[in-house]
């Protein structure tokens, strides 16, 4: 692992625990937090499969090209380009935005800019950089393991995210969902 390889996850791992701390949510106005330990999941998912990927790409040889420092390279720009739509949809949600499911006082359901075309532009943001991730490491099993793992965990977020705005918004979300994709536009 190179310098700007371990910079790169470094900035981006901690990022995330900033997120994790700083837009908990739990305001007195706010409901009571819907997560379902969703949220515990994910991250015993993530650090799971993050130290499973690292540990199979030493131990194991099955490069996705076998040019590894292009593809370092090819992966640690797809890292970097997932945390800015991640931070973007952020920022785009603004105060509504907590790490858990929540309804935050006087919620409304976002439907412009980027979430007209996606329901959940922060977690596609999260998975693009998971991605990158197991690109760097240019090992085809390495990849596997960090991306459907994580994959599936942040589905099933999605899944409890959308029940509890379904039950907040009623046919708003509901039609909301109709004309938007997950989280790859146009296809899911």
């Amino acid at each position: 692992m190179n310098t700007l390889s371990s910079i790169i996850y470094m900035i981006w791992f901690l990022s995330e625990i900033l997120l994790h701390r700083i837009l908990r949510g739990g305001a007195a106005e706010d409901q009571k937090s819907k997560d379902k330990g969703s949220l515990a999941y994910i991250w015993i998912i993530i650090l799971i499969c993050i130290n499973a990927a690292v540990y199979i790409s030493f131990k194991t040889h099955f490069p996705i090209r076998q040019d590894g420092s292009n593809m370092n390279y090819i992966g640690l720009s797809i890292i970097l380009l997932g945390m800015l739509l991640r931070f973007y949809a952020i920022a785009s949600l603004g105060r509504l935005f907590t790490v858990v499911v929540t309804i935050r006082k006087d919620h409304h359901v976002k439907k412009d800019g980027i979430y007209a075309v996606l329901r959940h532009p922060s977690y596609a943001g999260s998975l693009l950089s998971f991605l990158g991730f197991g690109l760097s490491l240019n090992n085809w099993i390495s990849l596997v393991v960090i991306f459907i793992p994580v994959l599936a965990a942040f589905i099933y977020r999605m899944d409890i995210e959308e029940k509890v705005l379904t039950e907040q918004f009623g046919t708003e979300y509901t039609d909301y969902m109709k004309h938007t994709s997950r989280i790859i536009p146009w296809i899911y």
